[in-house]
């Protein structure tokens, strides 16, 4: 009985120290803002660029693959798909330029939630 407690705990200490090496790996976002060169309305002007008369729902500065980027989800009129562009927040060039329709808006929110 005193064994399996004992692996009980153990098991406990190492996922909490696990979770707080993760969460101290990640970037605040007062240190990326410091780290952009090109500020949150200008990349929203160019990514606004690729989708004509579109609308930012949301944007949100982070890290992927090492590239800083600002990510905006753009509604476009007469459809409920979301236009996903991503802009290099160093240099200002467009990253990607991705089509969601809205059941994989969902799936991503889902994963999102996962994550945290």
């Amino acid at each position: 009985m005193k064994m399996t407690k004992r692996v009980i705990l153990a098991v406990v200490l190492v996922a909490a120290a696990s979770a707080l090496n993760v969460a101290q790996a990640r970037p605040k976002k007062s240190q990326l803002i410091k780290e952009a060169s090109v500020m949150r309305h200008e990349a929203e002007a160019i990514a606004l660029t690729k989708v004509p008369h579109g609308i930012v729902k949301s944007g949100d500065l982070e890290k992927e693959h090492g590239i800083l980027l600002w990510s905006f989800d753009i509604a476009r009129p007469g459809t409920k798909d979301i236009t996903e562009v991503q802009v290099d927040a160093k240099s200002g060039r467009i990253v990607a330029v991705d089509n969601e329709t809205p059941a994989q808006q969902a799936a991503e929110v889902r994963a999102d939630k996962a994550k945290k």
